[in-house]
């Protein structure tokens, strides 16, 4: 089965390049990786091209005018781009475990999408956190119990416990995220109505659930380390938390402003 991946990103050359060279050491390499640019000036580009002659796939830069954030019409614009019978969200500041691509695989499953766990990484840590220590399980061990790690259960890779499945909402998060790309192309992808920071990924479940795909979880397998940063700009959340409220109370599963203008 082909995979991409699409990686959103905006202005973090530094930590972007630390994703992407986590992707180049992956024990199963993606087909097709797709950098979802939201607007980034020129370093961006230019740290993806430098990439491009040893990666080990395909490595594709879309960019964005910037007008704010605008992940849900970027990841539009990637996915329209991707050509992976399955496809992995990641965001740029996240750094994939070594086993990402590879328990992606094992865990998708028709009638699901996946929802994967992060590990949070300091704000001291995260200045030099590369996917070597991602993969040393001595040193996130070590960074755990020195107060730089996050939800540090989630450390230690058990493929052998059971994948389990939902319908909730809480936990959603876009920044680790597979499905079909049959079952993202039939609700519309992303409802672009989502303007500035929050909830169009809780918005993209809740219409994954009403086209009747289930929620697969597992706590130990395609894991990513979350590199800290400010905390974002929120003064539209009321706005797409009305958004989300009226996805909620809806049947309908395809959003009218997505992949395709309907």
């Amino acid at each position: 089965m082909d995979i991409s991946v699409i990686i959103t990103t905006f202005n973090r050359p530094n930590t972007l390049a630390r994703v992407l060279q986590g992707l180049q050491n992956q024990t199963r390499p993606a087909n097709e990786v797709i950098v979802a640019d939201d607007g980034s000036g020129q370093e961006t580009g230019q740290t993806v091209r430098e990439f491009v002659p040893q990666f080990p796939c395909p490595l594709i830069h879309e960019w964005q005018d910037d007008l704010g954030f605008r992940a849900a019409r970027i990841r539009n614009q990637a996915l329209r781009k991707s050509s992976g019978d399955y496809i992995i969200l990641l965001d740029g500041d996240c750094i994939p475990s070594e086993h990402f691509i590879e328990d992606h695989l094992i865990l998708l499953e028709k009638g699901f999408f996946f929802q994967g766990k992060r590990i949070l990484v300091s704000q001291k840590l995260s200045e030099t956190f590369t996917h070597e220590d991602a993969n040393c399980p001595w040193k996130l061990l070590k960074s755990f119990f020195g107060g730089n790690i996050g939800n540090g259960h989630h450390i230690i890779r058990v493929p052998i416990f059971p994948a389990y499945s939902t319908t909730k909402l809480s936990g959603i998060r876009s920044c680790n995220m597979g499905f079909f790309r049959e079952d993202i192309f039939a609700v519309n992808g992303f409802n672009e109505d989502f303007v500035g920071w929050g909830r169009e990924d809780s918005e993209l479940a809740v219409r994954f659930y009403q086209y009747g795909l289930r929620r697969k979880e597992h706590p130990f397998m395609a894991i990513c380390f979350h590199l800290w940063h400010d905390e974002n700009d929120k003064n539209r959340l009321a706005v797409n938390d009305e958004l989300l409220r009226k996805a909620i109370e809806s049947d309908e599963y395809v959003c009218s402003k997505g992949l395709a203008s309907l």
